[in-house]
């Protein structure tokens, strides 16, 4: 989390998007930066709990896909409406399980079983599996940037995770023309990155502060 947040702060840096896949050592709950941690509590035994830097419910995470976009203010994706860009992200992730099966679609509409609680049934264009949501997304957007965290769970079977990060980055190379680089950060960006784990995210405080 604090990666992301260290993204979303110094989005005005960077020259263009920046695409983050990570995991998971432990089993774990995330919500939203708005959300209040009382509540969380009750809803999930999942323990750490932590407030993410983005909006949205509360998300599980073991076994999930995580990874996170950031776009500077200079980028087309950032002026776009909240339902748009959320669209457009799922859009792209279907394509990119495309290459395995064609049973993933967008919800068009809401099926929420547990307000709060992101994987308790999909919202619009919420990409499900058999009727199952398998992935979502928060966003939070700032004067410099959009941050965007996504979560991708219970997947269809015979899909290899590597695979599908290498899917998704070539239908983005396909469709929009990107040409990826690898991340490279600067011995300031990962003291900026310690700062804010040592400040923040390592703080019960932090987590507790609504």
């Amino acid at each position: 989390m604090a990666v992301d947040a260290a993204l979303l702060e110094s989005a005005s840096t960077w020259p263009g998007p920046v695409l983050r896949f990570y995991g998971w050592n432990q089993p774990a709950a995330t919500f939203g930066y708005f959300q209040r941690h009382a509540e969380m509590e009750r809803a999930t035994t999942l323990r750490p709990l932590i407030r993410r830097p983005t909006a949205g419910g509360l998300v599980p995470h073991s076994a999930d896909w995580t990874y996170s976009l950031l776009f500077p203010a200079s980028h087309g994706w950032h002026g776009l409406r909240a339902e748009e860009s959320y669209r457009k992200l799922h859009e792209w992730v279907k394509r990119a399980f495309a290459r395995w099966t064609a049973d993933v679609e967008l919800a068009p509409c809401c099926a929420k079983e547990r307000p709060g609680e992101c994987f308790a049934g999909p919202e619009k264009h919420d990409l499900v599996w058999k009727l199952r949501k398998i992935a979502g997304a928060a966003q939070r957007r700032t004067r410099d940037g959009l941050l965007i965290q996504g979560s991708i769970q219970d997947q269809p079977p015979g899909i290899d995770r590597h695979a599908w990060e290498a899917g998704l980055m070539a239908d983005a190379t396909q469709a929009w023309g990107v040409q990826w680089t690898a991340f490279q950060p600067s011995d300031a960006w990962e003291n900026t990155v310690g700062e804010i784990h040592r400040t923040r995210y390592a703080l019960d405080a932090f987590h507790r502060r609504r």
